[in-house]
């Protein structure tokens, strides 16, 4: 059975050094940030989202957890935003570990983090997603997730 276990300051710590610099990456081959600018524009956005860590207020860290194989296979992180009429939740980052992908972990951690959203009596979720990771964009339609805005490029 797969279950989001709240993250320990050990993992947080192990998660935010990856994720900084994946990030800075993603936003590279997004065109939005430079190479040499990346790594530090990464750390801002990250240090003005979880300011106080793993204890940030409205932020969820979580593994995610096999029971049944008792090992950590992802993590999910969302947090409560009123960025529109009414709060809602919103999805920072999800992470299925390489050699644990393509089992349902994905999908089960979201509609797990489904129930957590709704006890926080919010009536929706929002994400990003890069619109090179088409694995990622499979799995949200999927589970139901509409696009509501499409930044679009071309290079010359």
């Amino acid at each position: 059975m797969t279950q989001l276990v709240p993250m320990t300051e050990e993992q947080f710590e192990q998660y935010l050094n990856y994720s900084i610099r994946e990030y800075a990456e993603e936003h590279i081959k997004g065109g939005r940030w430079t190479a040499e600018s990346a790594y530090e524009e990464s750390r801002k956005e990250y240090q003005k989202l979880l300011p106080e860590g793993v204890q940030s207020p409205d932020n969820y860290l979580y593994s995610i957890y096999d029971e049944q194989r008792d090992v950590h296979v992802g993590v999910l992180w969302f947090a409560r935003v009123t960025w529109s009429a009414e709060p809602m939740a919103f999805v920072y980052d999800v992470k299925i570990d390489e050699a644990q992908r393509r089992h349902g972990y994905g999908t089960q951690a979201f509609q797990l983090m489904e129930e957590k959203v709704r006890e926080l009596g919010l009536s929706s979720i929002g994400l990003h997603v890069f619109g090179h990771n088409k694995g990622a964009i499979q799995m949200y339609e999927k589970l139901g997730y509409v696009p509501t805005n499409i930044n679009m490029r071309k290079i010359l």
